[in-house]
């Protein structure tokens, strides 16, 4: 997957997971909401991934 992709992905993930914590909160269902918690972490590790290979493109590219 290219760091676009999963910028992107991440992006998805933690847009989808802020609604269904938001819906959790308002249902007042705790798994929900717990859900687009975990939903959000995932989408920023998926971020962190992204820059991670947009850092080692960078690298070597100047080597």
């Amino acid at each position: 997957m290219s760091s676009t992709k999963d910028k992107i992905t991440g992006n998805t993930n933690e847009a989808i997971g802020k609604v269904k914590e938001s819906i959790g909160k308002a249902t007042d269902n705790p798994s929900l909401e717990g859900e687009g918690l975990a939903q959000q972490v995932k989408g920023k590790g998926q971020q962190l991934k992204g820059d991670v290979k947009d850092a080692i493109k960078r690298g070597v590219d100047k080597a």
